[in-house]
């Protein structure tokens, strides 16, 4: 295990490397969904949701859907439909011990992220719910999230990961699969032509059914 010699601790030991606030960059954050904002959201089909336990444990979940699948309700509030996945409940388990919520959304092809964060509320409010419905799936709960910061962040960190430039990716050969990691990691005697018919059938047949 790798042990540093040089710990930061401190906001002062930063500021003597990095010195000084960028005040657009304070003053970008906003306690609500303006229409920049909303327009977004609107627009983003992938989001990741992260959320923290009691004990501080974190889980940050990938969420998509056809673009707009979060609702703006208000300029105060979300609501996050939820689709079947893998029935762990990490990020349901943790509002529930905190309330705490950090979402960050994506548009393809645009270099900037959106990042909301608040406080959230696992409901299973019918109309809200129905109004979520995709190929006639209604999710079983929704999540609401009540807006206490929204902003806009640059987007240097995919201009260098060059997310959204296909051509420049590394292959994909000699990556493991994901029922070769899932046979692996949980130690399953079950052999692996079934667990990848398993995670095939799963992507094919449970995108919103359970």
């Amino acid at each position: 295990m790798y042990n540093p010699t040089d710990i930061v601790t401190t906001e002062a030991e930063v500021r003597a490397v990095i010195p000084g606030t960028i005040e657009r960059q304070v003053r970008k954050v906003i306690d609500h969904i303006d229409d920049h904002i909303r327009v977004w959201i609107e627009r983003s089909p992938f989001m990741t949701m992260a959320t923290y336990s009691a004990s501080g444990a974190v889980d940050i979940s990938p969420k998509g859907d056809p673009a707009g699948f979060v609702k703006v309700l208000d300029r105060q509030t979300l609501a996050i439909p939820d689709r079947p996945g893998n029935h762990r409940f990490d990020s349901f388990l943790n509002i529930f011990e905190t309330g705490r919520i950090g979402l960050m959304f994506m548009v393809p092809n645009r270099l900037e992220v959106v990042r909301v964060s608040g406080r959230a509320t696992v409901v299973r409010d019918a109309d809200l719910r129905a109004s979520r419905a995709v190929e006639g799936k209604t999710p079983d709960f929704a999540i609401v999230v009540h807006v206490e910061e929204a902003f806009y962040h640059c987007g240097k960190a995919v201009i260098r990961s060059k997310l959204w430039e296909p051509d420049k990716a590394l292959p994909i050969d000699g990556l493991p699969t994901y029922g070769r990691a899932l046979k692996d990691h949980g130690n399953l005697d079950t052999p692996l032509e079934e667990v990848e018919r398993l995670t095939e059938d799963n992507l094919k047949f449970r995108l919103y059914d359970e």
